[in-house]
């Protein structure tokens, strides 16, 4: 077994690329299971039951985030030393923060209308572009572009947010 301060990749067996073979991720995310879970250790001393619960979990935190896309291209970005700075690096180029503010008046003209239907097609569009974004994401971590795939993150972060926000609306106004 590999050892818990392994990379998830390692812990899986999986090689160190965004894109992922789901299937063989939930299989390997399965085996790891059954060989730590609790149960399995539940007539083992204090000692082992804290162990197994350790890398029970740990399990768990790297299934999360390489099944999510969006975490698995930060992660992959943090092993390869590579900071997203959503905090400190808002910089994005100006076609993206024009697209930006677009989708902000749209949201906020939708919403002060009590207009669910533009709400909904706003938020198909914005799902439409992050299925585009994260393709282009894909091509550019596992071209080892980092620094543009730390970009296309930052801006896939964006997008996230607008389509909560959106999704918020929307049940603020069915209710």
């Amino acid at each position: 077994m590999a050892s818990i301060s392994d990379s998830h990749f390692d812990l899986f067996q999986l090689p160190a690329r965004y894109t992922l073979d789901a299937e063989a991720l939930e299989h390997a995310y399965r085996t790891v299971q059954t060989q730590v879970h609790p149960d399995r250790f539940a007539a083992a001393g204090d000692a082992q039951k804290r162990i197994a619960m350790q890398w029970a979990t740990r399990a768990n935190e790297a299934y999360r985030t390489l099944r999510d896309p969006l975490k698995r291209a930060m992660y992959l970005l943090s092993l390869r030393g590579v900071d997203v700075a959503m905090e400190s690096n808002t910089a994005m180029e100006p076609a993206f923060l024009m697209q930006q503010m677009e989708w902000r008046e749209g949201v906020e003209d939708a919403a002060a209308a009590r207009n669910i239907d533009a709400l909904d097609a706003l938020l198909n569009e914005l799902r439409d572009e992050e299925r585009a974004r994260f393709n282009k994401l894909a091509a550019l971590l596992d071209s080892g572009a980092d620094q543009a795939a730390a970009e296309a993150v930052r801006q896939l972060m964006f997008i996230e947010r607008v389509a909560a926000e959106i999704g918020a609306q929307i049940e603020r106004l069915e209710h």
